[in-house]
């Protein structure tokens, strides 16, 4: 082997080791801080009967460490592993992975403690904060830098390109905000919880302005070829794009309503853009995974509309606490984690050098469980916060421990695919990056 090859697999393992950092405190996040204590909560809701009988700071660490511990490591990691230059500067680039890992994680993980335990929290609470927002500068920092050669090759942006950079900035917005709120309570010395009219707003931004994109960046870009989709309807995807900056946009200057209508018109032009619903024009690349796998990226994009839907009903009654927390749910675990749970073992394998997840059987245990509590949790959800149904708050509990369940079977997947040695030898990945990943779907 030259010299030049050895230097090329090299990269490829440094560069491989990094996005099992990410992947492995996203599991982290997702297990420990994220889904156990959202279960921990919703049993005290459900044996009090009160949707405030559990501190708000508890609730926002369970909501921080989900969509930024989990959704957003992973996507870093990801995202940091599919820059197209990124072995063209291999000693910087990885320096900053990994300072980026170590921002990111130090920052949630002390978001997380200052939000449980209200230690320290006049300076951990905006120090967080900033390490969060040092991270997303440099990691957009790292993008522009690695994008600039395919930039200047091709003559425009593709389209999916175009969704996971907006849902980026997305993210370093969420992050700017948050560390603008961090200060401001830190100045006044008065909660460290969020106000819950500024949350609402928060919370808008955090999922609609960015994973939400991202997720469909992503979609446009592997499942047309993956699922056997009809050929996309491309004109609608910048549209619904638009629309959905415009809802995000208007729900921050206090326009819920007509935010939520915007982003569930978007929601519906991006599934007629992909055509995810349609009849598949080929048979779909199952290598690796369960047989089920297109049926939950498809349902995925069912509880997308549902959550929209679900959002315009909270839009219309200001005090609709259940209605709105459902909705956020809905597109939180139905939308969001079923395409997490779908996609990664499709896609993180290749990444990793394997063959195929460890188990296609647990990806569908895993999904199927997820769902099925998510869709008990969204409706008792609604019966019981609004309705105040006594059975409706006994299912709590349930959808919960359906859902952890859920996680728990998905992460030790994502685990044993992580511990088992690569199938195929990595200097077959070097220098082509994520090009010999997508030949290999």
């Amino acid at each position: 082997m030259s010299s030049n090859s050895t230097s090329s697999l090299e990269r490829e393992q440094h560069l491989i080791r990094l996005l099992m950092a990410y992947l492995i405190s996203g599991l982290f996040f997702l297990v420990f801080p994220g889904t156990f204590l959202g279960v921990w909560n919703l049993f005290d809701i459900s044996t009090a009967r009160s949707a405030g009988s559990v501190s708000p700071t508890w609730i926002q660490a369970h909501g921080h460490a989900q969509l930024f511990g989990w959704i957003s490591s992973f996507i870093l990691g990801i995202g940091f592993y599919s820059i197209p230059d990124i072995r063209r500067d291999a000693g910087l680039n990885f320096r900053l992975g990994w300072l980026i890992w170590l921002f990111w994680t130090v920052g949630v993980t002390l978001r997380w403690l200052t939000n449980v335990y209200a230690w320290c929290w006049l300076i951990l609470l905006p120090l967080s904060a900033v390490l969060e927002l040092l991270a997303v500068i440099l990691f957009i920092f790292c993008s522009i830098r690695g994008h600039r050669t395919q930039l200047a090759r091709k003559s425009a942006i593709e389209d999916w390109t175009i969704l996971v950079f907006g849902g980026t900035i997305g993210l370093a917005a969420c992050m700017s905000l948050n560390a603008f709120e961090c200060f401001r309570l830190s100045l006044q010395g008065s909660s460290v919880a969020f106000s819950t009219g500024f949350d609402s707003r928060y919370l808008f931004l955090c999922l609609w302005g960015f994973p939400v994109p991202i997720a469909w960046g992503f979609t446009a870009h592997w499942m047309p070829v993956i699922l056997g989709l009809k050929p996309l309807k491309s004109k609608l995807i910048l549209p619904a794009f638009a629309l959905g900056i415009a809802g995000v946009s208007a729900s921050m200057i206090g326009a819920l309503l007509v935010g939520s209508i915007l982003v569930l018109i978007s929601s519906i032009l991006i599934v007629l853009a992909f055509r995810i619903l349609e009849t598949s024009l080929e048979p779909p690349k199952l290598q690796g995974v369960h047989g089920s796998f297109p049926i939950f990226m498809r349902l995925a994009y069912v509880w997308l509309v549902a959550a929209g839907l679900i959002g315009v009903w909270a839009g219309l009654d200001a005090t609709a606490l259940g209605i709105g927390g459902a909705g956020r749910h809905a597109l939180t675990v139905g939308f969001l984690m079923t395409m997490v749970f779908s996609v990664a073992p499709r896609m993180l394998p290749a990444f990793l050098g394997k063959k195929k997840i460890f188990s296609a059987l647990l990806m569908f245990v895993s999904l199927l469980l997820a769902n099925i509590g998510c869709a008990i949790r969204v409706m008792s959800e609604i019966v019981a916060y609004q309705y105040q149904v006594p059975w409706a708050w006994s299912l709590l509990p349930i959808s919960a421990t359906l859902e952890m369940t859920g996680v728990a079977v998905f992460t030790l997947n994502m685990v044993l695919t992580i511990c088992v040695r690569p199938t195929f030898p990595l200097a077959q990945q070097t220098c082509s990056g994520t090009n010999t990943t997508t030949q290999s779907l």
